[in-house]
């Protein structure tokens, strides 16, 4: 769950990373779903050689590859779906669903967030607050006239298999504990918990054993993911200074929020060694995800925004050089995530939503 923005004219999408509000803004329709002259491709998106757009409607976002990158999971709260917050459904990478509707393969109960495949393709984690109660949890948008995100207590994280049942559950502590990613190596899976009193990253096994804090500085760390070889771990953070930031953090967090609209990028070694802050941007730079070479970072930002939008994607080298600007577009991409071969990057855009204020998956063929 990440903050990425606190703007009037904008609308917020929440998930496990959070995101931004985005501006209405009425878009031309392509004559066609792949790349050319259409209009799903703008001008500058180089690194784009085709696109698809895999959803139509409602909020989609977090579309995870499974580890031989046939299947993707991702979470949606389309209304056309009979939901009323977000749930995890299973595609083959080849579908489309404009026409139909995807496998749901979540409870359909609670609220839930950041479903990620396990190693063999028949599991993956996801977090969920269906324990806690059946129905959606309240979305609180502000606090005190500013944009804020709730880190609800009642998520754990639990495995299902690609029916949708669950068979485990991975976390029983007090407090927030979901964001899960895995391991390329298949070996180790990184969260965000609240168990410690602030909001932390951990790794554990795959079957929530050997419990380790790796960050442990005051602020919200999340939205981690590992580098292609599992080496390393990139990931958004807030980090007041003042007394009045700190101030303002705490007592939010108490009341199980946050304000996510300032946030840099931090990059470790996956047992915590070696941080170092990545981007001195400004505004929320979030999403961030390993380029297949391990050398770059993808990311979501609005650092160039004068009123918070739009959010493009956006490389940059590990050494926090050479920033280039990947997408252009006017309201918002993010999420970006590559296939394990390299060779497509799912990410979520409110491209051709009509004018809308949905946010679709689109899956494009990357070229370096």
């Amino acid at each position: 769950m990440r903050t990425i923005l606190c703007f009037a004219l904008v609308i917020l999408f929440f998930n496990c990373k959070t995101e931004p509000k985005k501006e209405t803004v009425t878009q031309e329709k392509p004559t066609t779903l792949m790349a050319g002259s259409d209009t799903l491709i703008y001008e500058g998106e180089n690194h784009f050689k085709s696109i698809r757009q895999i959803t139509f409607g409602g909020d989609n976002a977090e579309a995870y590859w499974s580890f031989d990158d046939q299947q993707m999971i991702f979470q949606s709260n389309n209304a056309d779906w009979g939901l009323e917050c977000d749930q995890m459904f299973l595609m083959d990478v080849n579908d489309n669903f404009k026409d139909k509707k995807p496998p749901m393969v979540s409870t359909g109960k609670g609220r839930t967030t950041c479903a990620y495949f396990l190693p063999g393709n028949t599991h993956f984690v996801y977090g969920s607050t269906h324990l806690d109660d059946d129905a959606c949890p309240e979305v609180p948008l502000r606090k005190n006239g500013k944009y804020v995100w709730p880190v609800y207590d009642s998520f754990d994280i639990f495995v299902a298999d690609l029916e949708g049942n669950i068979t485990a559950q991975l976390t029983n502590e007090p407090g927030y504990d979901a964001e899960a990613t895995v391991s390329p190596k298949g070996d180790k899976i990184v969260f965000t918990s609240t168990r410690s009193g602030d909001l932390e990253l951990y790794t554990m096994n795959l079957d929530g054993s050997d419990v380790k804090q790796i960050t442990n500085e005051l602020g919200y760390d999340g939205g981690a993911f590992f580098s292609p070889d599992g080496t390393k771990l990139i990931f958004r953070a807030s980090r007041p200074k003042t007394e009045e930031a700190i101030k303002e953090y705490k007592e939010l967090l108490a009341q199980g929020l946050v304000q996510p609209t300032e946030m840099e990028l931090f990059i470790c070694n996956a047992d915590g060694s070696d941080l170092k802050q990545l981007t001195f941007l400004g505004n929320a730079n979030w999403s961030p995800f390993f380029h297949p070479s391990g050398e770059k970072i993808l990311f979501s930002s609005n650092f160039e925004a004068e009123k918070g939008f739009p959010f493009n994607l956006y490389l940059i080298d590990l050494d926090g050089k050479n920033l280039e600007r990947v997408t252009h577009g006017q309201t918002f991409d993010a999420f970006p995530v590559f296939s394990n071969d390299g060779k497509y990057l799912a990410f979520s855009s409110n491209r051709n939503n009509g004018g809308t204020r949905d946010t679709n998956l689109f899956i494009a063929e990357w070229q370096d």
